[in-house]
């Protein structure tokens, strides 16, 4: 009875994981129309078509869509659900603009040409809306709070975006990539922070593993494809070519590995100052 209790309890959470029940908020004023199906990584597809390939890269489980009608104007609810907080600002980190108008919404937020997005905790949360009348617009506005308050998690930032040095950073550009980091397969899960340091323009990537072989192996893997030697220590810094990217400054702990494109190879100090902070 016990393993049996046992098993159920998993399914139970497996269940919650992969098609979690949420109740869309009443908007006051328009008629809320609930006739979407739950779409998962298998019919994602038959929503998003094309771009549903990225979402599922960033461990997408659910996308639950909901539609607010006022006589003519429309306002469309879409809450998609991924698998940890990471994931969830990876993906909106890739349709965010540094242009757009921020707003202080769930953990972040912007506002632009009809479109009102933000993340928070596990969630994606896009409203969007054609109507360019302001009462329609405030009442989309309100839709983002209600459903900002609705939703469960914490309004903070990933941790490892407080490591990269303040110093010439550009804000509201960091990124979360979860595959084929500057193009390199083998290169993944990297948060990046773009730079711009007088006339210089260049980009900050952190990496972490939970092992120091782990971090080797990337870190040798990367060396391999410029025809150099493997390491063996858990600390070290390099410069090589990469045939994709010019100069990359790399430099790796037993559990970090941080690299820098964008910068000549004779600009050794600058790459060397930004890595030391990084990693004090």
């Amino acid at each position: 009875m016990k393993r049996l209790l046992n098993f159920l309890f998993l399914i139970s959470i497996v269940i919650q994981l992969s098609g979690q029940s949420i109740n869309m908020p009443e908007l006051s004023g328009f008629k809320k129309l609930t006739n979407y199906p739950v779409f998962t990584p298998d019919n994602l597809w038959d929503f998003i078509n094309g771009a549903a390939d990225i979402y599922l890269a960033y461990g997408f489980i659910d996308l639950h869509v909901c539609e607010y009608k006022k006589s003519k104007d429309v306002i469309k609810l879409e809450i998609y659900q991924h698998k940890n907080s990471t994931l969830a600002f990876g993906i909106y980190s890739t349709e965010r603009s540094s242009e757009f108008r921020f707003i202080n919404l769930g953990t972040q937020g912007y506002s632009a040409d009809g479109s009102l997005n933000f993340f928070k905790g596990n969630y994606y949360v896009k409203i969007r809306t054609y109507s360019e009348k302001e009462k329609t617009l405030q009442a989309q506005l309100s839709l983002a709070q209600s459903v900002a308050e609705m939703l469960p998690g914490e309004t903070i930032m990933p941790p490892v975006l407080n490591e990269f040095p303040s110093n010439g950073k550009r804000q509201n550009e960091d990124l979360f990539i979860q595959e084929n980091v500057l193009g390199h397969s083998f290169l993944t899960n990297a948060f990046r922070a773009n730079y711009e340091v007088g006339s210089d323009i260049f980009q900050i990537y952190i990496i972490e593993k939970n092992t120091s072989p782990e971090i080797l192996e990337v870190v040798n893997t990367y060396l391999k494809t410029a025809g150099l030697d493997n390491v063996t220590d858990d600390n070290g810094k390099m410069v090589f070519k990469d045939g994709y990217n010019g100069t990359i400054f790399l430099a790796w702990t037993a559990n970090r590995i941080v690299i820098i494109s964008g910068l000549a190879k004779d600009q050794s100090e600058l790459a060397e100052q930004y890595t030391s902070e990084i990693f004090s």
